[in-house]
């Protein structure tokens, strides 16, 4: 690349994705909306729908950017513009979604760390990324291979054998356009992350598109004439062919929130000032009883959120850290549409690194959401019926933590419960029965974590549970629970029972 000149590479953004070509090969940065280049993505929507230009993409995306509406990803939904999709989660890209079910478009689900890691094998000219993430799962070969409809045929992650252990070898594929998004750009182009939310994998992206001979494009919020403190440039400038300065309602700091300081600067977290109800307040509780002094720790979106705000109110804060997949640790992670921020972090690190930690074995407690669960403790989090939610880093967190909580209600479509005078009263039955006899994907293999020396429980508002060899144990009932009528009638399958405790009655006091 020739010397860069800020004035030759600063442009619009329809200028910018005008050069993306047919049948290009397109990786996207971001984390739900934190650093995802909105500018970018909307630009190619407008071109496509006044031009139909760009057509026949390939989207490779790891953390599912999108608002569940039109954000994000959610401007490339339209048939023709894209011809396959390889992406960690789907459940915030419904257009997407809406294609792979149609058969309109090839469809993967790859785990979302190992999509981080293979940009970086990518970059580095390596054929593909070896691992054991995503082995006895859906995205196994010996399931399905990560493919999520009929007309997706080709295998893109094979079995191998290596000094006598079986990994998973997933393909590289070359990038040819690089979409990310910074802060700012300096004088020589390079990129700092300093207000972002989450640094994720900004570097591997442009390194990868840049090594394969394509282009790099960057969303920033501003450009200055200073250069940058070395230690400062998160993307140097060799790497980045179009600077694209986005609006400021395209460069918010997450889908929720336009600024929130916290998220990139060091402080002392506070304690949350909202409160937790019914049975998310139980079942946080509860899992909150597993978090330990020391630990190092993940909380997954959803169900399992209220438990930092349970951890604080115990003090455990400041004998735990929370981290996230995104990047940040420490501090208190955000909900919603700005999870994958954390208000305060002590540190935020690049995504595929942060895997790296999380691949090796470096967490010691994880709390995840759980949509279905088998007889043999499998858990389904990423399709079930016509809803394809996918894995995200669920499969990453749940092989590889050593202490695994799933949370969720033993059944689910109009629960209502309440407490009254310690004891739970379910005032209505879900209709959907989430403990079923098989579970429609494996995207937890309890005997393989067993196996690995994982602790794996289940916790439920009327019921805990535990992995074992034999299968499924119930070992705790809610106070005010029946047992037959209220537990075993409402699952598809009779756990292994023994003895049989009941839950803490702390759990069951009013708020």
């Amino acid at each position: 690349m020739t010397k860069f000149r800020l004035s030759d590479r600063v442009c619009t953004a329809a200028e910018a994705v005008s050069q993306i070509a047919d049948g290009a090969t397109v990786a996207i940065g971001g984390f739900v909306g934190a650093a995802h280049p909105e500018a970018l993505t909307s630009a190619i929507e407008r071109h496509f729908e006044q031009t139909g230009c760009p057509s026949n993409l390939t989207l490779i995306y790891g953390a599912g950017q999108g608002d569940g509406q039109t954000r994000g990803i959610n401007h490339l939904a339209h048939s023709g513009l894209v011809r396959r999709v390889v992406g960690g989660h789907w459940g915030l890209v419904p257009g997407l979604g809406r294609l792979a079910r149609e058969n309109r478009i090839e469809a993967y689900n790859f785990p979302q760390g190992v999509i981080c890691q293979l940009l970086r094998d990518i970059a580095a000219g390596r054929p593909g990324c070896i691992t054991h993430v995503g082995l006895n799962t859906f995205v196994d070969p010996q399931q399905c291979g990560g493919r999520l409809n009929e007309c997706t045929t080709e295998e893109l992650v094979e079995r191998v054998k290596l000094n006598g252990r079986t990994w998973l070898f997933y393909h590289a594929i070359p990038i040819t356009v690089g979409l990310i998004r910074a802060t700012c750009a300096d004088c020589h182009g390079n990129l700092s992350m300093s207000e972002e939310a989450v640094v994720g994998e900004v570097l591997p992206i442009a390194q990868a598109a840049h090594n394969c001979g394509g282009l790099v494009i960057a969303q920033v919020q501003r450009v200055q004439e200073e250069p940058f403190a070395p230690h400062d440039v998160h993307v140097p400038g060799i790497l980045v062919d179009n600077i694209v300065v986005g609006d400021a309602d395209e460069h918010e700091q997450t889908f929720a929130e336009s600024r929130n300081e916290a998220y990139f600067t060091a402080g002392q977290p506070a304690v949350p000032e909202t409160t937790l109800s019914g049975h998310r307040r139980i079942i946080a509780s509860r899992a909150c009883d597993e978090l330990k002094s020391g630990d190092i720790a993940n909380l997954g979106i959803g169900m399992p959120e209220g438990i930092s705000l349970i951890a604080s109110r115990r003090g455990l804060l400041n004998d735990v850290t929370l981290t996230l997949e995104s990047g940040p640790i420490g501090g208190v992670p955000a909900g919603g549409l700005s999870f994958g921020a954390s208000a305060y972090p002590q540190a935020i690190i690049d995504q595929p690194s942060q895997f790296d930690f999380y691949d090796g074995g470096g967490l010691d407690y994880a709390a995840l959401g759980a949509a279905q669960v088998g007889a043999a403790g499998n858990v389904n989090v990423s399709q079930f019926g016509s809803m394809l939610a996918g894995v995200g880093g669920f499969i990453n967190i749940s092989q590889n933590a050593g202490r695994v909580v799933f949370c969720g209600t033993l059944t689910a479509g109009g629960l209502r419960t309440s407490v009254k005078d310690g004891e739970l009263q379910i005032e209505q039955e879900g209709r959907v029965r989430k403990f079923t006899s098989s579970v429609e994907q494996v995207s937890f293999n309890a005997r393989a974590a067993l196996a690995n020396g994982q602790q794996v429980l289940y916790v439920t508002e009327r019921a805990v549970f535990q992995a074992t060899q034999e299968g499924l144990q119930l070992i705790e009932i809610a106070p005010g629970v029946n047992m037959q009528t209220q537990v075993l009638d409402q699952m598809e399958f009779d756990p292994v029972i023994k003895t049989v405790r009941t839950m803490n009655p702390e759990h069951f006091r009013d708020e």
